[in-house]
């Protein structure tokens, strides 16, 4: 890893935690209650985080094979645009999509949204939070309909709550750029 991509990270790090990291109870998406939130949005929305985010995602997919990178929408939409223009800048050619929480009820009726992706791609998954895998595993789901496989997911924090083992058994690897426990140890 390169000083600058390393400077990213530290920069990146203390966004989340001084902006996004809150210490008391709250239930996640899971129903399950936590005594710590990430609201990851509040950094990936700011035009910094994005832009870190991005950087360093960009950086940790560096030597991987796929067609396209996209996620679920709310949490990928603000990292999607980022690693698009990112990438635009840097000369490479590459495709995003957004994956909707159900089909659009009218115009073509799609769940995946972006330049069409062919059947047998391989496409990168990316969401800010990862807690249980659960929309990761919806998303695996829109795109195996379409005959696209997702070998690989990123994400910006890793709760280490089963989304890595869940999507292990979808032979999706799963990595992040940070885990809870970074954020955990240094409260």
């Amino acid at each position: 890893m390169s000083l600058a991509i390393l400077d990213d990270k530290k920069q990146l790090f203390k966004l989340i935690k001084n902006n996004a990291f809150f210490r008391e109870k709250i239930i996640l998406s899971s129903g399950k209650e936590s005594d710590y939130y990430i609201d990851a949005r509040r950094v990936t929305l700011s035009s910094e985080g994005a832009y870190l985010c991005a950087r360093l995602m960009l950086s940790m997919i560096e030597g991987e094979k796929y067609d396209a990178i996209g996620g679920p929408t709310l949490g990928a939409d603000p990292l999607i645009g980022a690693v698009g223009v990112l990438s635009h800048q840097a000369g490479q050619k590459l495709n995003t999509f957004i994956i909707r929480k159900a089909p659009k009820a009218h115009g073509k009726q799609q769940q995946i949204e972006g330049m069409p992706i062919p059947t047998g791609a391989k496409v990168i998954l990316i969401d800010d939070v990862a807690t249980t895998g659960k929309a990761f595993l919806e998303s695996i789901e829109v795109l195996k309909r379409d005959g696209i496989t997702a070998p690989v997911a990123l994400c910006v924090v890793d709760r280490g709550e089963g989304a890595k083992e869940v999507l292990a058994q979808q032979n999706c690897k799963l990595l992040s750029l940070f885990t809870a426990q970074d954020f955990l140890k240094v409260t």
